[in-house]
């Protein structure tokens, strides 16, 4: 008998396309966040994902297109998280807003290697027209969210103050998240959440007529 014939043979396990992009790009996040987008190269990028420089390019256009597709997919996780914890939260809509905003000070958002590769990004909408695209196509998204909660929470406010409650909670947030990402010393998660509450209630009550414009004393 041929004993060769009794092995069992070892499965051979195609990965899909979907897969291998994916794989590439988590590759590129990666790089961006230890070594910036001058140290993101082909040869980088695919030594990190253990693959060769050929299933880079039969995949994407080169690293501008696979940074742009990063992105892209940095942002779906980011927005994915929020829309997550708005449906936890229930009904309410104060509730719904709020899990919105303090969602940014917990995983998979409050991490400091996504402020590393979130910062890579940031260096680039300067100076290339379609990471900048994006990026406006991202936070406009961000803040379209934001104005339809700040609605639903107070219908009668007029929508041009949701737009800029929107914006002044965005910035807000963003820098809380910047500062405890880079130093987790100097206030906490937990701080920050109120930080945000307490700006959040007096976007709310502004509309409300508890809190007097300056505009209109002038």
């Amino acid at each position: 008998m041929n004993h060769r014939m009794q092995k069992p043979r070892a499965r051979f396990v195609r990965e899909t396309p979907d897969v291998r992009r994916q794989a590439l790009i988590e590759a590129t996040a990666r790089c961006l966040a230890e070594k910036g987008v001058g140290g993101t190269s082909v040869r980088a990028i695919c030594a990190q994902a253990g693959v060769s420089s050929g299933l880079l390019t039969h995949y994407f256009d080169g690293v501008d297109a696979l940074i742009l597709a990063t992105y892209v997919d940095v942002g779906a996780t980011v927005s994915a998280a929020l829309d997550q914890a708005v449906a936890a939260a229930g009904d309410d809509p104060r509730d719904r807003l709020r899990a919105c905003l303090q969602g940014n000070f917990r995983a998979p958002i409050l991490d400091p290697d996504l402020l590393a590769t979130w910062i890579a990004f940031w260096s680039l909408v300067k100076s290339d027209p379609a990471v900048a695209a994006l990026h406006a196509q991202i936070y406009a998204a961000s803040r379209a969210q934001l104005e339809a909660l700040l609605l639903a929470a107070v219908p009668e406010m007029p929508p041009a103050r949701a737009r800029l409650a929107a914006i002044s909670l965005t910035a807000l947030v963003d820098g809380l998240w910047l500062e405890l990402c880079l130093d987790p010393s100097t206030f906490s998660a937990e701080e920050a959440q109120a930080m945000v509450e307490r700006a959040m209630m007096l976007a709310l009550g502004q509309w409300r007529g508890d809190w007097v414009d300056q505009s209109d004393r002038l």
